[in-house]
């Protein structure tokens, strides 16, 4: 659905994107990820036809961008970052004349704002002037503008700044279900939000592309150790214990490292937990070792309150990809006289 090659763009000797190629599949949900700064936004305006390219090719639904302009952008629902609404509009109002902007036929104006609506949950302030909608609610209708045409492509970027974390869930919910329906291009800060909503997850920066895959082909190529490690927490009495239970971890066949990260207990006091984290042998037979340190606890007499898996976070490996290129600013050659 979205095929770009050799995506190139630079305001005056600074390049935005250079020679970017990636693409979208039909029903994907794609997370763009990159810090500030790394072409992200460049690149959804030149999909969306905002804005144009130095060079390379952008195929939206089978179209080019620049020569099947109309038919390319008829296929898109675009939401910038700064949703750009007219505040003295009422909100159905608003979304009847973008449909008509959009070319939307005129008798079917009105199922498509209904349809909107009610995707984005805002038909109950469909009489209420945008300004004195909460930021939340104009998120909603900016997803709703972005919509109303039924375009097969959604380019969401950073659809959730702004918003407190009531309205982050809520968008996320709305965002996945379109999801069953358009393929999606979201642009986001927040990590956690891309690895649950995301499918693949595209991560640039310097306006390229570093890394692309799934998360945990990600985590798989991140260079990060291991992908996970376990985390026990044990009852202990004092120092002494919670230092020989670390060396019974240590000790263990299935465990290439084990240390403590919170909680020993210098008195003698019972009520002490000592919490351990735990690296396993990454080419172990015996695959997830918790079984194992159940029964070793079990034969032990130790009092068990957490026994789980702790997988890298998305945010991890995001860091590692991008600090295998330096944050400089890539910038053209002079122009030899």
């Amino acid at each position: 659905m979205i095929f770009v090659q050799g995506l190139t763009k630079s305001y005056g000797t600074t390049y935005a994107v250079r020679d970017l190629s990636f693409s979208v599949d039909r029903g994907e949900v794609v997370g763009f990820l990159g810090p500030n700064g790394a072409g992200k936004s460049t690149t959804m305006k030149i999909l969306s036809g905002y804005l144009p390219a130095d060079a390379g090719e952008v195929r939206i639904a089978g179209f080019d961008i620049l020569s099947q302009s109309l038919k390319a952008r008829s296929r898109i629902g675009y939401l910038p970052e700064n949703v750009p609404l007219y505040p003295e509009m009422r909100v159905a109002e608003y979304l009847r004349y973008r449909g008509a902007l959009k070319g939307v036929r005129s008798r079917r104006i009105t199922e498509k704002v209904e349809d909107a609506l009610e995707l984005c949950s805002i038909s109950h302030v469909r009489n209420q002037l945008i300004g004195t909608l909460s930021k939340g609610y104009r998120q909603r209708v900016g997803l709703a503008d972005a919509l109303v045409n039924e375009p097969d492509i959604l380019i969401l970027d950073e659809p959730t700044i702004g918003l407190d974390p009531g309205q982050i869930r809520e968008v996320r919910e709305l965002i996945k279900g379109l999801a069953k329906r358009h393929t999606i291009l979201l642009s986001s800060h927040i990590l956690s939000e891309v690895e649950m909503t995301c499918s693949r997850v595209l991560i640039i920066n310097k306006g390229q592309i570093v890394a692309t895959g799934t998360p945990a082909e990600l985590r798989e190529r991140s260079g990060i150790p291991c992908s996970g490690s376990i985390r026990m927490e044990i009852q202990t009495a004092d120092r002494k214990i919670a230092e020989a239970v670390l060396t019974t971890l240590q000790s263990l066949k299935t465990i290439a490292s084990a240390s403590i990260i919170e909680g020993i207990q210098a008195s003698s006091s019972a009520s002490g937990w000592t919490r351990y984290e735990m690296i396993p042998v990454s080419s172990s037979s015996s695959g997830d070792p918790r079984p194992a340190l159940f029964e070793e606890a079990v034969r032990r007499g130790w009092k068990l309150r957490e026994l789980s898996a702790h997988e890298t976070s998305l945010e991890e490996i995001f860091t590692s990809f991008i600090a295998r290129i330096p944050a400089t600013t890539a910038t053209k050659e002079p122009a030899k006289p």
